[in-house]
């Protein structure tokens, strides 16, 4: 017998699920994340043990795959500690905040198709309204005041300066990463993640919205305070960050909301951007790749890619200093981010006109404001290298005895000849 029923959720599919299918899914999602991180924490240090010609993890279970339980295992039963001068409430709320909000972001986002589950027609997602991406904002930015309030509870000046550092990065970033979304917002012509999946059945919107995809995907992993933006978590000026002084559970929830921000940011960026669940080409082309369950390996496959390159910029790029990070995120990255809005705006309102096609209107509307961006983008460049030029002629008190500028021949190979103690 053929069961006919149809392949892309919509809104009015939501809410009807009976409640032990709802307790169900929320119990799914809750341990494929965990799933997910303890995979995630033994991926990347293998990986990065084989970039520096290690073996990484490979004791505990087959290929080591047991490590990131048995850590987790170990922070637990290590001893508690509290410090005398914390805000002991606060103190104890701060992870609860940031892991909490970390895995209430994933509710919206569509793990695949219609299914059928014992005889029930029922979308695998956990639910979906008109404002799902913004709910993803509002919640993952909910997520800053854990941080925050950890820095200034602690009592310690180094937490208190990695909780600002972590809260001013998470702002900026988060400012161009919602400007990322509204060019998808104008095309998809709605705010449900579940719709727009949908409304990329023909092309991919990191194909057609390439610069938006490329902002989206330099903001997650600013926001997600991940290498080379782990500047929050520098040690070498600040120890540890916004957790210096937390130990135990409590620390094991930081590392946990940790990795899951970066399974939510990248099974976002799937949503929004790779088609969500949809089998890239030339899988689409195979009967039966978009129905059913198949469709959760096209998901996972294209996370589990996202998570990669976290992986590998961790193992790969440097830290940059904390004020080049921020100039890139206010000069370069929201900039582009505004001006990328307004070529797709324009070109919406051409094409709806039925003046130009689709790529023809974005393309002849994106060069002259590429062209403006880039020579502002050059400018502002050119006046932040001025400063370090000027700062090389000046010799600083300490390690060094003080010295005159003006003796100085060559500021790359400074000449300066050494005065004998008379007392000596």
């Amino acid at each position: 017998m053929l069961m006919l029923f149809k392949l892309d959720p919509t809104l009015a599919d939501f809410g009807r699920d009976p409640w032990w299918l709802i307790t169900a899914k929320v119990l799914v999602v809750f341990v494929v994340l965990v799933v997910l991180v303890l995979f995630s924490i033994w991926a990347e240090r293998r990986v990065v043990a084989r970039m520096q010609f290690r073996l990484g993890p490979n004791r505990v279970g087959p290929f080591g795959l047991l490590q990131s339980l048995m850590d987790g295992l170990k922070l637990a039963l290590k001893e508690d500690i509290i410090p005398k001068n914390a805000s002991k409430a606060v103190f104890l709320l701060a992870p609860v905040i940031s892991v909490t909000t970390a895995f209430m972001a994933m509710a919206v986002i569509p793990f695949g198709p219609m299914v059928s589950v014992f005889g029930y027609q029922t979308p695998l997602q956990l639910t979906d309204f008109s404002v799902s991406v913004l709910y993803v904002l509002a919640v993952t930015s909910i997520g800053i005041y854990g941080i925050v309030l950890a820095g200034w509870a602690s009592g310690s000046t180094y937490s208190l300066l990695g909780g600002l550092r972590s809260s001013a990065q998470m702002v900026s970033y988060e400012i161009a990463m919602g400007l990322s979304f509204v060019a998808v917002f104008l095309y998809a012509g709605s705010m449900s993640t579940s719709e727009i999946v949908t409304a990329q059945e023909r092309i991919w919107y990191a194909i057609l919205l390439l610069p938006s995809f490329i902002i989206y995907t330099t903001s997650m992993v600013g926001e997600t305070n991940r290498a080379p933006f782990d500047l929050p978590e520098a040690e070498g000026e600040l120890v540890g960050g916004f957790h210096t002084e937390y130990s135990s559970l409590k620390f094991a929830l930081f590392f946990l909301a940790e990795y899951v921000n970066m399974v939510t940011v990248s099974a976002l960026a799937t949503t929004l951007f790779l088609g969500g669940w949809r089998a890239p080409y030339p899988f689409s082309m195979i009967p039966g790749a978009n129905e059913g369950w198949m469709p959760l390996i096209w998901f996972f496959g294209k996370i589990l890619a996202f998570i990669f390159i976290f992986i590998w910029l961790r193992g790969t790029l440097p830290r940059l200093r904390y004020d080049q990070f921020m100039d890139f995120g206010w000069k370069v990255l929201i900039p582009v981010a505004l001006g990328w809005v307004f070529v797709v705006g324009a070109a919406r309102v051409v094409i709806s006109e039925e003046l130009l096609s689709n790529t023809r209107a974005i393309t002849i509307l994106a060069i002259p404001v590429a062209a403006l961006l880039l020579i502002s983008v050059l400018l502002e460049l050119r006046k932040s290298k001025q400063p370090e030029q000027e700062a090389d002629l000046v010799i600083s008190s300490f390690p060094v005895p003080p010295m005159s500028a003006a003796r100085i021949t060559n500021p790359n190979r400074p000449e300066v000849e050494s005065k004998r103690d008379t007392n000596g």
